[in-house]
């Protein structure tokens, strides 16, 4: 676990999360050298990004590895939005697979709309961070989601959520079966002070389970 010191600005999220990722990158390559990544996908943006270098190239210019930017959201950057037209253009993808350029207005691709799933009504949003081209980028990203978002990403979210619970305590959620019996159980309603039914609703005490 680590401890963020630098303050969140957007657009350089890179300077407060990267120097723990760049630490991580190193360690593994001094203690399992066999187990470093050919290649890194970020959650964040790469080229996608209001300089043109988000946390994806700047993770993969410190460690020297292929970086790919899987975002789940548009930034909106260089004449980008998320507005009606955009919508419309997500509304046309039929099958996981497909995509479609995402172009600014100086006429830059910065990444791909990219359906990921079948199943998905939302698009991920893949953008070149380092050492790899657009259409790989997209092409490794579609290859690693069995559902929205890719494995890599979606594993790392669900074992630092874990090992968060575990660490500090924080109760997970309730095995299967257990839910209705967590419920928090409402107080009964007394009636009134002179009501002519004690019971409530009309049924005598003796109905009430």
């Amino acid at each position: 676990m680590v401890s963020l010191t630098a303050p969140y600005v957007s657009g350089f999220l890179a300077f407060r999360e990267v120097p723990f990722l760049v630490d991580a990158v190193r360690r593994l390559r001094e203690k399992e050298p066999r187990l470093v990544p050919q290649v890194l996908l970020v959650d964040g943006n790469g080229v996608l990004h209001h300089r043109g270098f988000g946390v994806a190239c700047h993770l993969g210019v410190l460690t020297d590895l292929p970086c790919i930017g899987v975002a789940k959201k548009l930034l909106q950057v260089d004449g980008l939005e998320n507005n009606a037209r955009h919508k419309e253009k997500i509304r046309l993808l039929r099958a996981g697979g497909d995509s479609f350029p995402l172009i600014g207005g100086s006429g830059t691709v910065l990444g791909m709309a990219l359906k990921s799933h079948d199943h998905s009504s939302k698009p991920l949003y893949v953008s070149v961070g380092h050492k790899i081209s657009l259409e790989a980028a997209v092409r490794l990203t579609q290859g690693c989601c069995r559902f929205r978002v890719p494995e890599p990403v979606r594993q790392a979210d669900i074992r630092s959520r874990d090992y968060i619970r575990r660490t500090l305590g924080v109760p997970g959620p309730p095995a299967p079966g257990q839910e209705r019996s967590q419920k928090v159980q409402r107080p009964k309603v007394c009636p009134k002070e002179g009501s002519e039914e004690p019971g409530g609703e009309g049924r005598p005490p003796e109905a009430h389970s």
